[in-house]
């Protein structure tokens, strides 16, 4: 248990309790999220002169003594797995980590371990605790999505990303084969995206009761009669949601067999090619990029090739 105990001054004076011990936290280091110290507010862990308070929103006064106690986090008992991981960058805050497809982020319910969480507590010796449970994980991508992704080392590195996450001030890109020739050079899919009435481990675009506001901008790089290629990038972050707004405009990414049965890929046609963040430390913009996987291109290869051939054969008629 670590106690911490200061005294409010002018500057803290007539400001919640929750938001300046939001603005301790940044200043110390001490890596805990709002919601966070609102919790150990209502925990009755936060003393002012010596007596539990349980309002997040109590107003402050100059002088008052504030103490809090936080319990260090518990062992999660995840087990670091040597599981080889492409590292694209790494310093003493974060890392950057070119993800292959099939491989989970997280722990979870049928994935207990082969985890990007296992591989990542086997090749470094910190990482944030945040969530014990997600030891690193700022945001995810899906099992079968490859491509960039970014993991904290501290607590303050993993807030900082957060927020700007929240903000939607880190840019993200993606490149996706779908279903179908994409009429348009380009364009914005604004719709909603909310749990499947049905299909509960589904996602659904839609304007139904609890959906939540959803958007993604795409570019269309090539196009063929049978499929495009994509490049995508999305305002929000919603579970599934470029797999779902590609399904709801009538093309399903490539090997999605969750949202529009296309099997005929050798996996999910989704690689996230392009990251760009403020580091949390340096306050620098960083910029990172992953080549189109190959089976992507051989999609068009093959294509080529098949075309070669018909105008080879119309060329033996004439």
């Amino acid at each position: 248990m670590k106690e911490f105990v200061f005294k409010v001054d002018e500057q803290g004076a007539g400001k919640r309790l929750d938001l300046l011990l939001v603005e301790v936290s940044r200043r110390d280091n001490l890596g805990l999220s709002r919601s966070r110290i609102q919790q150990l507010i209502r925990q009755g862990k936060v003393r002012l002169s010596g007596k539990a308070v349980a309002t997040c929103h109590h107003k402050l006064k100059l002088g008052d003594e504030v103490a809090f106690s936080v319990e260090p986090s518990a062992p999660s008992g995840l087990l670091a797995e040597d599981i080889p991981l492409d590292v694209v960058y790494e310093d003493g805050h974060l890392a950057v980590i070119d993800k292959g497809c099939g491989l989970v982020v997280h722990p979870a319910p049928g994935n207990p371990s082969h985890t990007l969480v296992n591989a990542l507590l086997h090749r470094f010796k910190k990482l944030s605790d945040i969530n014990p449970e997600r030891p690193g994980i700022v945001h995810r991508l899906d099992k079968d999505t490859s491509g960039l992704l970014v993991i904290a080392k501290d607590n303050q590195s993993h807030l900082a990303l957060a927020r700007q996450f929240a903000k939607h001030s880190i840019r993200r890109k993606y490149v996706a084969l779908v279903k179908g020739r994409v009429e348009f050079d380009e364009g914005v899919i604004e719709v909603p995206i909310g749990r499947h009435p049905l299909k509960r481990k589904n996602m659904a675009a839609g304007f139904g009761a609890g959906t939540k506001y959803a958007k993604t901008h795409y570019r269309t790089i090539r196009r063929r009669d049978a499929f495009s290629l994509l490049e995508l990038e999305p305002y929000t972050g919603r579970t599934h949601q470029l797999r779902v707004h590609l399904a709801f405009l009538g093309h399903p990414i490539l090997g999605d067999e969750k949202y529009g049965k296309e099997a005929s890929f050798t996996r999910l046609a989704l690689h996230a090619t392009y990251l760009g963040f403020t580091h949390p430390a340096t306050g620098i913009f960083m910029e990172f990029s992953s080549e189109i996987p190959e089976e992507f291109k051989v999609v068009f290869s093959k294509e080529a090739l098949s075309a070669s051939r018909k105008r080879s054969k119309i060329s033996d008629i004439s």
